[in-house]
């Protein structure tokens, strides 16, 4: 099985399409509105920026959080959740063995908490 698509509440699809745009550095994949509806594509997985979706919590792997933080920030972003290390791998059943998973949270431009992913080699310790 896999996961073909995930929605996000957005009430103004075309200040979503400038936030995500900006955030996932792509443009839309389509939009269609009416009815409302604002696609992305996430290497295969797409994205739908939806008005009569409910918010949910939706996780964007990053290259590293704590530099896009202070990118996100510099632009006027929220941070809900500083960048901190949230686990370290010893093996490689849920990310790279041997890193340290980085975790921040943002605000998206509709109200929506944002998580953003990334791993770094470890130091082996939680922050």
């Amino acid at each position: 099985m896999k996961l073909t698509q995930i929605a996000q509440h957005a009430e103004d699809l075309d200040r979503a399409a400038e936030f995500y745009s900006a955030l996932l550095g792509s443009d839309p994949a389509a939009v269609f509105d009416p009815p409302g509806l604002l696609f992305f594509d996430l290497d295969g997985v797409r994205l739908l920026l939806e008005r009569g979706a409910p918010s949910s919590l939706i996780y964007l792997n990053v290259t590293d959080v704590r530099s896009s933080v202070a990118e996100l920030e510099a632009r006027g972003v929220e941070v809900v959740g500083a960048p901190h290390v949230i686990f370290h791998h010893d093996d490689a059943r849920l990310g790279p063995a041997g890193t340290d998973e980085w975790m921040a949270f943002i605000r998206d431009s509709e109200g929506n908490t944002v998580g953003l992913v990334s791993h770094s080699p470890g130091a082996g310790t939680p922050a």
